[in-house]
């Protein structure tokens, strides 16, 4: 099964059959029951998962408050790079929303191969541009879009998250309030 997730990732970057064999090794398979964690809160991230099936999200909590981060659907690369990156305990978890199948990678043994396997590297180099700009791009919507813009980006990029996820989940995401939520919603309908 893991060879779904390989041919996905060519089409992000070529990999040579070295180099899509040394990857398929690292890649592990699971089911992740509804509502848990795939990381906690005070964890340093050391893993990378890829949903196979489901939704999931990154969230904190701030004065007291669950803020999603970011929503998740298959495919998406999923990791608090803050973590793994800074190699500290992260203050954000990451959350299934779904019964779900991720496939996980251990960055460790990633990492590891890069030298080996320039194109794994390039391959991933590219992964985490493509979060690095989708953050981006997440806080220019919380600075220069009204909620009802970002409601309407979030339907138009991610329109499954609107109808899979609860909707205090979206209204943290959208940085509004759930009666908010409620109004923008009921003036689209």
């Amino acid at each position: 099964m893991s060879h779904v997730l390989i041919s996905y990732l060519k089409k992000i970057s070529g990999l040579s059959p070295e180099s899509e064999e040394a990857l398929i090794s690292l890649i592990e398979s699971q089911s992740i029951p509804k509502n848990q964690d795939l990381q906690h809160i005070g964890q340093t991230c050391k893993t990378l998962y890829f949903l196979k099936s489901g939704l999931a999200r990154i969230y904190y909590f701030h004065d007291g408050n669950d803020v999603t981060e970011g929503f998740y659907e298959p495919f998406c690369l999923i990791a608090r790079a803050e973590s793994l990156f800074g190699g500290l305990p992260s203050k954000k978890a990451i959350q299934v929303l779904e019964d779900s199948e991720v496939w996980s990678i251990s960055t460790q043994d990633l990492f590891a191969l890069y030298d080996a396997h320039r194109d794994i590297e390039r391959l991933f180099m590219r992964l985490f541009e493509r979060a690095y700009v989708q953050t981006i791009q997440r806080i220019e919507n919380l600075q220069f879009h009204t909620a009802e813009e970002r409601y309407r980006l979030l339907a138009h990029e991610q329109s499954e998250v609107l109808r899979r996820a609860p909707l205090k989940f979206i209204a943290s995401y959208l940085g509004i309030t759930q009666v908010s939520l409620s109004r923008i919603r009921a003036k689209r309908d």
